[in-house]
């Protein structure tokens, strides 16, 4: 049997990036998946046999109907991944309040939002889990990322907090800490350097491992804590950062 055989999970933000290697890696290892994204139309990359529902998670109304028709497609739901969210750059000298109502509403609101539309589904399951996506931002202090460091660190105080209510009821909380992924939004970034290369060899070099983390090495640490194998893990976070939060190794010669 596969790890998920068997689970019926809903992943947000799972068009593209690491959301889309946690779908991916939810229907290799057996499990019933519906992605939520914003984007109108279904990835092309979507994993064959996997629902979609497009909903702007911002919307409390339109995100409990999402979460609704998931879960009747699905047949219930035993695992919700909260993956959705937005960055930026900048220090808090230079951040506007706009700036920081989008990242606040998108990263901290937003999952609550689903989780809150998810939790009655969660309570019927025998497997109950949340996996939410922090940062190592959230643990690690990283130049010109004020606001999302504070979102990301929010996620994780969340993440402890849900998981406590959630003891009573079966439902167990993770959240797992991304380094600086070769993702999408990534590549938008470097491409917005005036030397994509060197931003790229910089941004590389600051994980002790010396790569950027792949979307895929993370989808494989959601899919254990998602796990029924996972279920003494709760309240928990999970670092796929080459060592950059703990790790202090001398410089390469």
């Amino acid at each position: 049997m596969s790890e998920l055989d068997g689970l019926r999970a809903l992943i947000t933000g799972g068009a593209s990036g690491i959301g889309a290697a946690i779908a991916a890696a939810f229907r290799a290892a057996g499990a019933a998946v519906v992605v939520l994204d914003v984007a109108p139309e279904p990835p092309a990359g979507l994993p064959d046999g996997a629902g979609y529902r497009c909903a702007d998670i911002t919307d409390d109304a339109a995100v409990r109907a999402a979460v609704a028709s998931a879960a009747a497609e699905l047949g219930g739901l035993d695992v919700l991944v909260n993956n959705a969210g937005i960055g930026t750059r900048g220090d808090v000298a230079q951040s506007t309040d706009g700036e920081w109502r989008q990242i606040l509403d998108v990263n901290v609101i937003g999952t609550a939002r689903v989780s809150r539309a998810a939790w009655p589904y969660l309570r019927e399951s025998a497997h109950a889990a949340v996996v939410n996506t922090s940062s190592v931002a959230a643990t690690t202090g990283l130049p010109q990322r004020a606001v999302y460091s504070a979102s990301k660190g929010a996620v994780s105080a969340l993440t402890r907090a849900m998981a406590a209510d959630g003891l009573a009821e079966g439902i167990r909380v993770n959240a797992v800490n991304p380094g600086t992924a070769d993702t999408p939004w990534v590549v938008r970034l470097l491409d917005a350097a005036s030397d994509p290369d060197a931003e790229r060899a910089a941004l590389a070099a600051r994980q002790p491992h010396g790569r950027l983390v792949t979307a895929d090495e993370v989808a494989q640490v959601a899919v254990y804590l998602a796990s029924p194998r996972a279920g003494s893990t709760t309240g928990a976070e999970f670092a796929v950062d080459g060592g950059l939060s703990h790790l202090r190794p001398r410089p390469r010669s």
